[in-house]
């Protein structure tokens, strides 16, 4: 069951949300002010979360960047204002969809599915990955290029993984390591820039030429997307 953080300050809002998600086969968790949404965020590991933008403590905005600091979760923003230049900051800081009150509980139910789908969210649930000429095996955690199999340290397995699900969107070196269940410290740049290289390394063809994992300068790394249809 996926979980689903909902950070709004409107009891009655929350209510019908939950209710209606609930329904809908999720399991929903709740924050009623940005700085309970942020350790909400931190101890509950959400699938996505439905941001509003007008909170107390902290606002929605500041709570997307935040979060965006060390995640990739799929946020969708929730507020009563319309204007384009609200709509085009969530945006800009890393929301994945923005919906506006008020609003129909099925078309936020569809739009929740929709970016879970884009982000990768639901591939938890296949037991193989296909991006290109690559496969990935998540109950037997055994990887084949081109049909051969490439030996991997699990945490090798698990960065793989991580960067393999979302073609194209680019991960933080702390981000990444806070996915592959590793906590932040001091070395994190040299940790996965490491974990990075002998990845590359097994991947690359003949021609040693690195394939699959792209540099994302000044952020960290992302799957080419060009090598991330199945």
């Amino acid at each position: 069951m996926q979980k689903v953080l909902v950070v709004e300050d409107e009891a009655r809002i929350v209510k019908l949300i939950r209710d209606y998600l609930e329904k809908e086969g999720y399991k929903v968790i709740d924050a009623r002010d940005g700085e309970e949404g942020l350790v909400a965020f931190e101890r509950q590991e959400p699938a996505l979360i439905i941001l509003d933008l007008m909170l107390p403590k902290k606002d929605g905005l500041e709570v997307a960047k935040e979060i965006r600091k060390e995640s990739q979760v799929p946020i969708i923003m929730l507020t009563a204002k319309t204007e384009e230049a609200d709509r085009v900051t969530g945006l800009e800081i890393g929301a994945d969809d923005y919906v506006t009150k008020p609003f129909s509980l099925r078309e936020l139910a569809a739009r929740i599915k929709a970016v879970l789908r884009r982000s990768g969210g639901d591939l938890g649930k296949q037991d193989r990955i296909n991006r290109g000429k690559l496969s990935i095996d998540t109950e037997t955690h055994q990887v084949k290029l081109e049909g051969e199999v490439v030996d991997l340290t699990p945490t090798e397995f698990d960065l793989l993984l991580t960067l393999a699900r979302r073609p194209g969107r680019a991960f933080t070196r702390k981000a990444l390591l806070k996915e592959i269940g590793h906590f932040p410290g001091e070395n994190v740049k040299r940790k996965i820039d490491t974990h990075v290289k002998n990845l590359r390394k097994k991947l690359s063809g003949p021609d040693k030429r690195p394939r699959f994992i792209e540099t994302v300068h000044g952020v960290g790394y992302r799957f080419r997307k060009d090598e991330g249809n199945s």
